[in-house]
Order: C-alpha cells, then structure tokens, then sequence
C-alpha cells in the first residue's frame, strides 16, 4: 500500500461476510457436530477480547491484533495524517472447557454441558475473567499469559547426525532452520485458564441471564422465577432479590426471560418478562425486590387482540445502552428501544417479523413463534443489531445523543 507520503491511502477492502456456527474449515456436505456449534457470544467492553461458547461447554477466547500492530493508542492514532483503513483482526488466544455434561439425582434431570451466557468482569494485574454458565451452574475463570520455557533436547544437525545413526523420535522435517547450542530453551507466551470460583445450587430453572454489576463487586442470575444476587468472592451464598413464582404454580401467569444490570449505577437493574414488560427496580427500596419503580409497557390497540398475542409479545432480550437511559428490547416481533424516563410506552420501534404475521398460525404448530432472538448495541450506541431468518442479521443506525433526544432508524 502506498500512501504517497502520507496524502492518500488505499481504500481498504470490503468485509466478505460469511456464516458460520462452528470455527474451523468445512468441506461441502460436511456434518457439523452438534457440540461444535457456537450457542454463545460476548465482547469486552473494549472490544478488544472475544468470547465463545458451544454446546460442548467450551470456551475460546480471542485477542484483538490489528490496533496493537498500529500502536493501539486512540492518542497515537489520532497524530497520524491518514486514517486507520484495516479491518478488525483477531487471533486465537486460549481455550478451555468450561462445563461438563451433569445429572441432578435428586429430580433425575441430565443438565447438558451446552454454555448459555459469557459475561466479562473488570480485568485486574493483567488478568482478563469471565463469567460463564450452562443452566444451572456459573463459573468464574481467571485467563492470563504465562511464559512456558521449552528446552531443546535434541539440537543437532541432521547432516551431522548421520553419522551416528538416526536420532529417535525426532523428525527431520520439524527441525527449526536455527539452531540453538544443547541446553537452550525458547519462551513462549501461552493464555492459561483457571476456574476461581463455581456457583451453584441456586436455581431451581434454567438461568436464562447473568449481568456484572458496575461495582466489579457482584452480580446477578436469573431463571423464570426468581433473580439471585451474588458476590464473586463468595460462591456458597446467594441473595433472592427478586421472586414471582406464585403460592399456587397454577396462578403463573408470567416469567423472567432477561434480566440486566444497570450500567452505571449499582442499585438498578432491569428485567423484563413473557407479557412484554419491562420492570426497572432499585435495590436500595427494600432486600426482596417485589414492587418495581417503573414499568415499561406498550398498551394493545382495541382490536388488535388475537390468540398470538401474548406469545409474540414475550420479550427475549434487552440491553442497556452505554449512558444508562436507554433499553433496547427484543420480540418476536419488533425491536424497541426505551428511554427510561418516559414510561408511556418505547421511544422508537423497528417491525422485524411483520412479513410473518400472515403465518403466525403455521409458525405455531411447528413451534417456531417460540424462537428466541437477541439484541445488542454498539459501544457508542451508533448501531444495533439482531438477528432472523435465513441467515440475515439485521444492522440498524440509532442516533443517540448524550442526552438521548433524538432516535431514527435505519434498514
């Protein structure tokens, strides 16, 4: 590439997108293993680090390369005369397994190994660590770089060799060009995983979300009834702060299906249901949480009701954007983003599904309307982002500004 002195840059080449649920290479006709396939996704908040998770109970960690080859520094990046053109890179770093497949002897339930959710806590001595959890148990795992000292026993030349016979269990072809006197070693940088803590025990449903809290202190888990509080440094004690399962199992009439920490301030965090609400709840009212602060709701237009109504009004997903103030949720259905100081109903609504509505009825005998979709929002909440069928993930523009007053959205 040549930038003429720094005056102009070759154009950068488009992103080729492909789709993929499982990492590696795949000839055509291929069988993908069903413990291959990627059932769990996260970036760091630098978004310099990328986490994986499969069926299997795996997890891959990646590193971004592409800013530590070009100084890395915002400041360094900002002096130059030409703007950065290469695309995000980033290499293996590690991987680890994470869970196990289980059996609960006491309900006779087999708990499979498969990862649901990757959080990541704030880094501390150079260390990176996560949060990873499969329907029942969290694990916290500590990942840093360790040097790894090989000692060279055989450093001869082959040529040389020959003359006293073949040198066994070494291959000629793996022989380095360089060679190093007896006794040397070579260092090496290797990502090491280790699990610190494990909590378990504390749900009696599947964990469908767990959420770091910004005080790097806790966090919170959360199955259909009922969200624990946790402390990462204490593993065998949980706090119920949030529990609806009725007195009567047959007076259910909703479930938690997400529930998300409040970026800035430690007391809040927000959950949302199978009905469609969302309830933003602050911890400092009370130890059991079981009056909300504000729900967020959007009220049925008469007529409108049907026997699809609820099941496509569920929520599968929200997300708090960076300032706080706004949530983004995901239906069936629609995208919605909500300010959270205007309870009367979402801000901005983007229909994802509305070509389905014809074909609600066939989506239910196959149980398709029942499919869980996730949203997530960029680092400076310019995009958002979601996905659908056949393979297309739908990229949105939000526009907000720190104050959060104006909201358009783009296909």
């Amino acid at each position: 590439m040549d930038n003429g002195g720094g005056s102009s840059e070759a154009a950068a080449q488009p992103l080729e997108w492909k789709f993929s649920q499982v990492f590696g290479e795949r000839t055509a006709g291929e069988e993908v293993q069903e413990v291959d396939i990627i059932s769990a996704i996260e970036f760091d908040k630098s978004g310099d680090h990328l986490a994986t998770g499969d069926r299997g109970g795996r997890v891959v960690l990646f590193e971004r390369t592409d800013t530590r080859d070009n100084g890395g520094q915002r400041r360094d990046l900002e002096m130059m005369d030409y703007s950065m053109s290469r695309h995000p890179e980033f290499r293996y770093k590690t991987e680890f397994q994470s869970h196990e497949p289980e059996f609960d002897y006491l309900k006779s339930l087999e708990i499979e190994e498969k990862i649901n959710k990757i959080r990541w806590c704030q880094s501390a001595n150079s260390a990176l660590y996560l949060l990873s959890t499969n329907d029942k148990t969290i694990k916290l795992w500590k990942v840093q770089e360790k040097k790894v000292k090989k000692v060279f026993d055989w450093n001869v030349h082959p040529e040389k060799a020959a003359g006293n016979g073949p040198i066994f269990g070494s291959h000629v072809s793996a022989i380095p060009k360089s060679y190093m006197a007896n006794g040397g070693c070579g260092e090496r940088n290797f990502g090491c995983a280790s699990n610190d803590s494990i909590y378990a025990h504390a749900h009696d449903y599947h964990i469908n979300s767990i959420s770091n809290n910004s005080d790097g202190e806790t966090f919170i888990s959360a199955d259909d009834l009922r969200i624990n509080l946790w402390n990462l440094e204490i593993s065998n004690q949980s706090f119920n702060i949030v529990d609806v399962k009725p007195a009567n199992m047959e007076d259910l009439t909703e479930v938690i299906t997400s529930a998300e920490f409040h970026p800035t301030h430690c007391n809040m965090l927000a959950y949302s249901s199978s009905k469609g609400s969302i309830r933003l709840i602050d911890m400092r009212q009370s130890a059991l949480c079981d009056t909300h602060s504000k729900l967020f709701e959007e009220q049925e237009a008469p007529g409108t009701r049907s026997f699809f109504t609820e099941i496509i009004a569920s929520i599968s997903d929200i997300k708090f954007a960076r300032n706080g103030r706004h949530i983004l949720s995901r239906d069936y259905m629609t995208l919605k983003l909500w300010d959270i100081n205007m309870d009367s109903g979402p801000v901005a609504t983007f229909q994802v599904h509305e070509h389905l509505r014809p074909k609600l009825c066939d989506l239910y005998e196959n149980d398709s309307i029942f499919d869980k979709f996730e949203c997530c929002l960029s680092g400076d909440g310019g995009r958002v982002a979601t996905g659908s069928y056949s393979l297309l993930i739908l990229v949105l523009i939000s526009l907000i500004c720190d104050e959060g007053d104006l909201f358009t959205f783009m296909r």
